[in-house]
């Protein structure tokens, strides 16, 4: 079997990509212009992350059943990966933020001095997150026979 007919991956790489198609077309209407940079970005509506990881998730609990050992790891795999956006890379995009406000503010003192800005959008609000899993489980449930 080819990579390419297996819904393993298939299915997620799907749910990913229609995540993050989604987050170009928020984010251009936001904007009012071409936002194609977010293809390659964390952080933002849908969370594509949880999208792959439940879709994933769903195709094994199609294909395996759910009472199988490797639905069991994918369903945790998933919370991990879920609990991870919301948590702590959403905490590191906040902290990011205020280091980027204190560089802000010291290199208005020191006219002339330059600082690379930090990432603040990494992780995903928890809307955000059940979103991408929503999404996640409507393309694992509705792809692949």
């Amino acid at each position: 079997m080819t990579l390419l007919r297996n819904p393993y991956f298939v299915v997620p790489l799907i749910a990913w990509a229609i995540a993050q198609t989604s987050k170009v077309i928020i984010d251009s209407v936001i904007l009012h212009r071409l936002s194609v940079r977010r293809l390659a970005t964390a952080g933002g509506m849908p969370s594509s992350h949880s999208a792959l990881v439940v879709a994933l998730t769903t195709i094994i609990g199609r294909l395996e059943g759910v009472q199988s050992a490797l639905f069991a790891m994918a369903l945790i795999f998933s919370t991990v990966v879920m609990y991870d956006a919301t948590g702590v890379r959403r905490a590191a995009g906040q902290q990011a933020m205020i280091l980027n406000r204190l560089i802000d503010d010291l290199f208005i003192a020191h006219q002339g001095l330059r600082q690379e800005r930090l990432r603040e959008l990494l992780g995903h609000t928890p809307i955000e997150v059940i979103a991408g899993a929503l999404l996640g489980i409507i393309v694992g449930l509705g792809i692949w026979r």
